[in-house]
């Protein structure tokens, strides 16, 4: 298949050729039907302004349509012999509609076609990661209000410190993650700006309207300055790799806390068998594989926005071949996130936690504040509380057995806040899946 920016019928050097392309074509599946709207959207702007009739405009919406039909119901398939997604939609509308089909790249470059079936892509992308952390955030929601009453150990420097509850620990996550969706919706209104228009960096005498691409694609705004609409490549998967490593984060130390509670030294959960795994030679072993998992992909996909640093901040303005990596970095830790988020959507309501494990003699000393507390109530000085207890720790001679707690101020113990956690992620919740 010819080049769409070859100017004769010379062959390009095979070997130059597939290292150019490189992983173009693997990735370009998912950018398909992003390539063909956004020709629709541009065609039909050609047509408004005048610089092609509407009869070729619908003559080329017509086969478009066709094409994202097939795309849609899984039977388009990409060209082998394609460079990339770009040239083989505007290989099939040459092919079907002759000189009208040549019309398409009017006023507009394969840059901005790029920029912006990345950016829609994107855009879909972060929705489905926003359901998934969704669906999540409420699994642990509703976690935290069923053993909101079920005490905890805390710890500090990984030494026995103050007691939670397990309510305290699964609505922490659920507000980890509302931050994190704040960033996530923060990312989404910067990408959701339209390129197309920007053609290789520098715009077009064409009197295009790119408020008229704007509207079609239902972006909210554009990128106005050309040259800056180019310089968002690189940037736009940078920013949605922070967004996407603040998630990770939150998931990777939900994942290490679940490994660690689940070992024998502290046994404060357990799942059923056929969610672990076992040893080939050792055989009380049950492993938490899936969540070791978790948090492994979860660190990768913490080190992307270094990654995108690294390919990208050496580059001046202007487009360069570099960016075409950006794709084998992003892609595959969008759907390793969003793997991560399936399992343990999948798994965690089948968590069980264990009551009564702050009956455990070890865990006394984990009321020692309580008692310093109840000094106070009764008059003296918290200092002075402080070097009482402190003595009697080390005297061995520490006693409490008010075990009662009356935690009452919020995001405590017996205030957990959970309503206001909610209430707030559901509002970024909706905006970003609107």
């Amino acid at each position: 298949m010819k080049k769409i920016w070859q100017k004769d019928d010379a062959a390009t050097n095979k070997l130059v050729s597939t290292f150019t392309v490189g992983k173009d074509l693997e990735f370009d599946e998912r950018l398909a039907k992003y390539d063909v709207k956004g020709s629709m959207a541009h065609c039909t702007m050609l047509a408004e302004v005048g610089i092609i009739s509407q009869e070729e405009s619908q003559q080329m919406l017509a086969v478009l349509e066709e094409v994202l039909r097939d795309i849609e119901s899984g039977t388009f398939e990409i060209d082998p012999r394609a460079e990339d997604i770009h040239s083989q939609i505007e290989s099939v509308l040459i092919e079907r509609l002759g000189d009208t089909g040549k019309k398409i790249h009017t006023a507009r470059s394969r840059n901005d076609q790029v920029l912006l079936d990345i950016k829609l892509y994107v855009l879909d992308e972060i929705r489905e990661i926003a359901a998934l952390t969704d669906e999540f955030f409420q699994l642990l929601i509703r976690l935290a209000e069923q053993h909101k009453n079920v005490l905890l150990p805390g710890y500090t420097h990984l030494q026995i410190a103050m007691p939670s509850s397990f309510g305290l620990w699964f609505g922490a996550y659920a507000e980890a993650l509302l931050d994190d969706a704040e960033l996530l919706f923060s990312v989404k209104n910067i990408i959701s700006k339209n390129p197309l228009g920007s053609a290789a960096g520098y715009g077009s005498s064409f009197p295009i309207d790119r408020e008229s691409t704007t509207y079609h694609l239902g972006f909210q705004s554009m990128n106005y300055n050309s040259v800056y609409a180019q310089m968002t490549r690189g940037k736009t998967e940078k920013l949605l790799a922070m967004a996407m490593a603040a998630i990770a984060g939150t998931l990777g130390k939900f994942a290490y806390d679940v490994c660690l509670y689940l070992s024998q030294n502290f046994d404060f959960i357990s799942f059923p068998k056929e969610f672990t795994t076992g040893s080939s030679i050792m055989p009380h072993k049950k492993n938490p594989d899936i969540f070791e998992l978790v948090r492994a992909r979860c660190n990768r996909i913490q080190s992307l926005p270094n990654e995108f640093i690294l390919l990208t901040n050496n580059l001046p303005s202007g487009y360069h071949r570099d960016m075409q990596l950006t794709k084998e970095i992003l892609f595959p830790a969008i759907d390793s996130l969003k793997e991560c988020l399936e399992i343990l959507n999948y798994t965690l309501p089948n968590i069980q936690v264990k009551d009564g494990i702050l009956e455990d003699e070890k865990y006394k000393y984990l009321f020692s504040v309580e008692k310093i507390n109840e000094e106070v109530k009764n008059g003296s000085s918290f200092r002075d509380a402080y070097v009482k207890v402190g003595q009697e720790i080390e005297n061995n001679a520490f006693d409490f057995e008010a075990r009662e707690l009356h935690h009452t101020h919020q995001g405590s113990i017996g205030n957990l806040c959970l309503d206001k956690i909610e209430y707030q992620f559901n509002k970024v919740k909706n905006k970003l899946l609107g």
